[in-house]
C-alpha cells in the first residue's frame, strides 16, 4: 500500500517540473511512512525520517546495486529506514523486514502490479462476523 501511495505522485511531476518514474519514488518514502503511521509532519520528523532513509540509501547502494536497481525493493529500504530513523522499529526488526521483502520480491511486484489501494477502509473483522449472524438470523426467520 506503501508504494501504491506514493505512486500516485507520478502523473503530478510535470505539474511541478519534475520527471517522477518508478525510479523516483524512493524520495517519497519518508513522506509515506509519516502519513501512513498517522504521525504529524513536523519539520523535525521530516528531517529525521529523510535523513535516515537518504542517508542508507547511498550507504548501501554500491554494495547492493541490484536492491536498489529494483525501484520496489529501493522504496522499501527507505520505507523502512525512515522507520528506523524515526525510531518505530530497530535496527534488528529493520534488517529482519528488509531480509523478508528481498526473499519475496517477486511476489512485492505481483502485489503493487495487480493490486489497488482500497478505496475505503475494509470493515473490522467484528462487523463482517455480525453481518454473517445478521443474515443466518433472517434466513431462519424465512
Amino acid at each position: 500500500m506503501a508504494y501504491l501511495d506514493a505512486s500516485e505522485a507520478i502523473p503530478f511531476g510535470p505539474a511541478v517540473g519534475a520527471r517522477i518514474g518508478e525510479a523516483e519514488l524512493f524520495h517519497l518514502a519518508p513522506a509515506v511512512a509519516l502519513k501512513l503511521r498517522g504521525l504529524p509532519r513536523s519539520h523535525r520528523k521530516v528531517a529525521r525520517a529523510t535523513e535516515a532513509a537518504l542517508a542508507s540509501y547511498v550507504a548501501n547502494r554500491d554494495g547492493n546495486p541490484e536492491v536498489f536497481a529494483n525501484p520496489h525493493l529501493a522504496f522499501a529500504f527507505c520505507y523502512l529506514a525512515s522507520h528506523h530513523g524515526l525510531e518505530l522499529l530497530d535496527e534488528a526488526r529493520t534488517e529482519a523486514v528488509m531480509d523478508y521483502v528481498e526473499r519475496h520480491r517477486r511476489s512485492l511486484a505481483r502485489l503493487i502490479s495487480g493490486g489497488a489501494k482500497p478505496n475505503r477502509p475494509r470493515p473490522p473483522a467484528s462487523t463482517a462476523r455480525l453481518s454473517r449472524l445478521l443474515e443466518r438470523w433472517r434466513a431462519r426467520r424465512g
